[in-house]
């Protein structure tokens, strides 16, 4: 496809109707398969460029939300070209609100952005006990562990997912991010995960050097 960088474009600049216009022009022509990646891919690109200009305050939280229903809206569009989509993926996260913490709004973004970047992601939910994360993480064996929290206390419930995740002998097998407005790294270091944020496109690019995407 000759237009990959004007889907680019047109995804980091959150322009639907462009977007919407080349994507359906591409799939009226029958695509193959590795062409349809490619276009994926060309958009998750321009997901990158809205976490970037989110960071320097140039985009906001509505924006981003935004960004994650287009990128969804394309894919449902060149899914059924693609056959098999889990060979678009590119890793597995287990992902949710720690127990006694009720806030969700920071973990839906980083989920929006994470799933556009190819990543399939199992969301546990809000105020989530420990042993929720373990059992996921004995049944579906993902890469990476996603453990969200706003309030102070949730700190608490972090250490202890990952004592349990420990204990249960599968630390050994995923990494473990941490992320929220509580989160340091003094405490990222007393949790004992292997990295924390407090940005969602900065979780977004962690993940991916884990995975090396």
């Amino acid at each position: 496809m000759e237009n990959l960088k004007a889907v680019t474009q047109a995804m980091g600049n959150l322009d639907e109707a462009k977007l919407m216009n080349i994507i359906n022009d591409f799939v009226s022509k029958n695509p193959a398969k590795g062409e349809v990646l490619e276009v994926i891919k060309a958009c998750q690109d321009g997901m990158a460029i809205v976490g970037k200009l989110y960071e320097e305050d140039e985009y906001f939280v509505s924006d981003l939300v935004f960004s994650g229903e287009l990128m969804t809206e394309a894919i449902n569009i060149l899914k059924p070209f693609i056959g098999d989509t889990s060979m678009v993926k590119v890793g597995s996260i287990v992902l949710g609100t720690v127990h006694g913490d009720m806030h969700d709004i920071g973990k839906n973004i980083f989920k929006s952005m994470v799933e556009a970047a190819g990543f399939k992601v199992y969301d546990l939910g809000i105020d989530q006990p420990a042993s929720a994360f373990v059992e996921k993480v004995k049944e579906v064996k993902p890469d990476i562990v996603g453990l969200s929290g706003v309030l102070t206390l949730a700190l608490e419930s972090m250490k202890d997912t990952v004592a349990e995740i420990k204990e249960a002998g599968l630390r050994g097998n995923v990494k473990i991010i941490i992320g929220g407005n509580p989160v340091t790294k003094e405490a990222c270091e007393r949790i004992g995960a292997d990295a924390f944020t407090t940005s969602a496109a900065e979780g977004v690019r962690i993940c991916q050097k884990w995975i090396k995407v």
